[in-house]
């Protein structure tokens, strides 16, 4: 359950089915706290409100029932007309508005249903409404595209240790010694990519947690990426690693002089589409 503030008012934001649902009990609160069903039962009354409401449910709903929905259109408007959000869902088999019980109960609805709901109460507050969401999307799409990477390179590194495992590590050395070999070809691609091993960079950074490759560019992480899948091959092909480390630093040249001026790795660090 997310949330974001808007105008001073918190308003929750959970995701079903990859769809977002906004809390528009939240969006009632900011125009009267003390009367949010109500203004949800007022808005839903509206004859507008139920043909656009119709519309999406049947544009986005196979399950919708729009004989029940013809009904509700014929009385909307009346004065003895009253409409509720679980009646609305119950006969009509609706998706875009949820009614949730307990903590985080209240009325949402899917976001186009929300922005419409909001831009009813005031359209101010749905536009900083729509800012702040757009904003939460653009974090989540940061985080999503900083967790794929760091995921591809654990990918890698598995490809990587692998090769090492299957053609320099006898059978018969301890822990401790694999453990050396597997830092040992760590530190040549920090070499071939930074120019410094792990310890030069712990010892020019005492201050810093984690490790070089927590602190690198995306462009740096994409060129690791690759120098992991190609040092496996080179492993595999039994070259020494002092070949492999003078043919991995010439690809990283030009690898970084590429990816350096790519705008698609540019939007990739600014996490945006």
């Amino acid at each position: 359950m997310a949330k974001i503030k808007v105008k001073g008012s918190e308003i929750a934001i959970f995701t079903r089915n990859e769809a977002d649902y906004i809390c528009i009990t939240d969006i009632a609160r900011y125009k009267n706290p003390d009367r949010t069903d109500d203004l949800i039962r007022n808005w839903l009354r509206n004859r507008n409100t139920i043909e656009f409401l119709g519309i999406w449910e049947l544009l986005n709903n196979p399950e919708f029932n729009p004989v029940e929905f013809d009904g509700f259109r014929k009385q909307a408007g009346l004065n003895s007309f009253t409409l509720t959000p679980s009646q609305w869902i119950e006969r009509t088999n609706a998706i875009g508005i949820i009614s949730k019980p307990g903590r985080y109960g209240g009325t949402y609805a899917h976001k186009d249903i929300a922005f419409e709901f909001a831009s009813w109460v005031s359209v101010e507050f749905k536009l900083y409404l729509i800012k702040e969401f757009q904003r939460l999307k653009d974090e989540e799409l940061k985080q999503l595209g900083w967790d794929i990477r760091r995921n591809l390179a654990k990918i890698n590194y598995r490809i990587h240790t692998d090769a090492i495992k299957e053609n320099l590590i006898p059978p018969d050395l301890t822990p401790r010694q694999i453990e050396f070999v597997y830092a040992s070809e760590a530190d040549i691609l920090n070499m071939a990519l930074f120019g410094l091993t792990a310890k030069d960079w712990r010892d020019c950074h005492p201050g810093d947690k984690g490790n070089i490759r927590d602190y690198a560019e995306v462009s740096q992480l994409v060129c690791l990426s690759n120098l992991e899948n190609l040092n496996a091959l080179f492993i595999r092909e039994n070259i020494p690693s002092a070949e492999r480390l003078r043919k991995l630093n010439q690809i990283a040249i030009h690898q970084m002089s590429l990816l350096m001026g790519d705008t698609r790795i540019k939007r990739l660090k600014a996490g945006k589409k």
